[in-house]
């Protein structure tokens, strides 16, 4: 049972790794195509609306399909001052606690709350409300849930790893 839960929980940390290395990409296209608009927009006197809802798509991509990569990497914030100087043990609960008060309840309030917004969103196939902007604005959305499922599963992956007993 343990070396089960252990591949399931290296599984959920590799696709959250492979998520994570193939949108960490879009941080150097959004440099690039910023760059690209403000030359439009003030050498050539140009409006880029495409381009522009481009880099808040990437954006968004970037950040939601991200944090849970950032999570089990242990890089997201944290106040330091007193978890630097605690136990191994005493971390592990300090994570534990922090997973089951914090990052499993608003994963799921964020996938409970997110379900009917995308839901309306791919009934009208909801698109920018410019004319010439990008009309995947239901594709973006769909970010939400997924973000939140995939929070849920390297907090899960995390406790097991911690929490299981060693052989």
């Amino acid at each position: 049972m343990r070396q089960h839960l252990l591949l399931w929980a290296n599984r959920m940390d590799q696709l959250n790794q492979r998520i994570a290395h193939a949108v960490r990409w879009l941080a150097l296209l959004m440099v690039a195509i910023t760059v690209v608009v403000v030359i439009l927009r003030y050498v050539f006197n140009v409006g880029a609306i495409v381009l522009h809802e481009s880099v808040m798509y990437m954006h968004g991509t970037l950040f939601l399909l991200g944090i849970a990569y950032g999570i089990g990497q242990d890089t997201h914030v944290r106040v330091d001052l007193v978890y630097s100087n605690l136990s191994v043990q005493r971390k592990r609960w300090v994570t534990l606690g922090g997973h089951v008060l914090f990052l499993f309840p608003v994963s799921m309030l964020i996938f409970i709350t997110s379900w009917p917004y995308v839901d309306a969103s791919w009934r009208v196939f909801e698109g920018s409300s410019e004319v010439d902007g990008i009309q995947g604005i239901f594709l973006l959305k769909s970010l939400l849930p997924i973000m939140a499922g995939l929070l849920l599963l390297q907090g899960l992956s995390q406790i097991a790893r911690d929490w299981l007993p060693k052989e």
